[in-house]
């Protein structure tokens, strides 16, 4: 059976509009919040009816527009299929989102499969190809795509230049819901909050990976993630010439999340700070 080829500005432009619908729903809610109902799914896990109506428009927008590829999104599942997989997450930042604080996004991501033609290469791994985050209060729009660059607002971004941990500003994501891996996770903290200029815990992952990207932070590390929320920060920061990796070098991108992610310099002085203190099986 012959490859498939992903037509990928094709994708890059569906998702872009998805976003803007998704966001559009998320700004109308933004105002009525009081009015919100909200779920708890598990502990410090929210869920309300901004996030459903939101990933359903995207699911819409992408399915219309991309009919043959599969789709996995936070609130209504789904699965891989197809020659490549959509990854939605379409409130990055519901407890910011619920309580009034303006640091949320819509996260979209395009993982191409294993075979699949990619820029005229068949890709032989799993790899994000498209990633789309859109912050709809500061009206950022990080895109990217594989092999082409990343973007904000139309302009290319690059990661920070800073190549030492001690000049840098780290972003990170404190244990919330899944308190398993504290042990793992806190010396880290406790060592970066020591050698660094700085941590940040500002709880929205896809825009932490793409201030990674535009430079905003020169590094990047959160624990017990899922794939929707790193997807398309993974390929922005790739393509902003960062590194975004699974913190156990066992995946072709952060599909556990287990993330890592900073410059040629910083990302794996971070990564080497990580290591002691991760369990291995």
């Amino acid at each position: 059976m012959p490859s498939t080829r992903l037509p990928l500005s094709d994708c890059l432009d569906a998702a872009v509009t998805a976003a803007h619908a998704a966001a559009a729903i998320l700004q109308a809610y933004s105002h009525n919040r009081a009015e919100l109902i909200i779920d708890k799914k598990n502990r410090n896990d929210l869920v309300s009816q901004a996030d459903r109506e939101a990933e359903q428009a995207v699911i819409e927008i992408l399915r219309e527009r991309t009919p043959d590829l599969g789709i996995v999104a936070e609130e209504s599942g789904g699965q891989t299929s197809g020659a490549a997989t959509w990854y939605i997450d379409p409130l990055d930042g519901t407890t910011n989102f619920l309580h009034g604080i303006p640091q949320y996004a819509v996260s979209i991501a395009l993982i191409a499969h294993e075979g699949t033609l990619v820029n005229d290469t068949p890709l032989t791994q799993d790899t994000p190809v498209i990633g789309v985050v859109y912050d709809p209060n500061r009206e950022e729009m990080f895109t990217a795509m594989h092999g082409v660059g990343a973007w904000l607002n139309g302009h290319r971004i690059n990661c920070s230049q800073t190549e030492l941990l001690s000049e840098s500003v780290l972003g990170s994501g404190f244990p919330f819901r899944d308190f398993s891996f504290s042990d793992q996770y806190m010396p880290t903290l406790h060592e970066a909050i020591n050698t660094t200029r700085g941590v940040r815990r500002l709880g929205a992952a896809a825009l932490d990976l793409a201030w990674v990207a535009c430079g905003r932070y020169d590094g990047y590390w959160e624990m017990g993630l899922a794939p929707w929320d790193v997807a398309a920060g993974t390929v922005i920061v790739r393509e902003a010439g960062g590194i975004c990796e699974d913190m156990y070098h066992r995946t072709p991108w952060p599909i556990k999340g287990y993330v890592y992610a900073g410059n040629t310099h910083t990302a794996p002085a971070l990564d080497a700070m990580i290591q002691p203190h991760l369990k291995k099986d």
